[in-house]
């Protein structure tokens, strides 16, 4: 059984409410949520999203180049923040800053950040 479960692409942008509307068009998804900071579409609220997350001092990526940050990170929901962080870190990841009442940070093996929601 699985430790989490697939819930968000988070893609840092410097204004959500301005791009989220080129990939509803683009992936024919709706809008299902959006806060001081963030807009969350998809196709319904059973299925992974896409949000769009502000970032301020965005700086946007130079690809190829990997001296640049490519802002996304994966969001995966769990039951109990708890018992998946000890499964999480027995799989090799390590905690990094940043937790609340219901999301933990942490880097995957080779240091992509991703966050676990309950």
């Amino acid at each position: 059984m699985p430790v989490a479960h697939w819930d968000l692409l988070v893609i840092d942008c410097p204004d959500p409410w301005q791009l989220s509307p080129f990939y509803e068009q683009l992936l024919g998804m709706q809008r299902l949520e959006e806060g001081d900071r963030w807009v969350i579409i998809g196709q319904n609220d059973k299925r992974p999203a896409i949000a769009f997350q502000r970032a301020e001092d965005y700086r946007p990526p130079q690809w190829p180049d990997p001296e640049h940050p490519q802002h996304m990170h994966l969001d995966v929901r769990v039951d109990d923040l708890d018992a998946a962080e000890a499964q999480i870190v027995a799989l090799g990841a390590k905690p990094l800053p940043g937790r609340g009442d219901n999301y933990r940070v942490f880097a995957d093996p080779v240091g992509h950040p991703f966050c676990i929601c309950r």
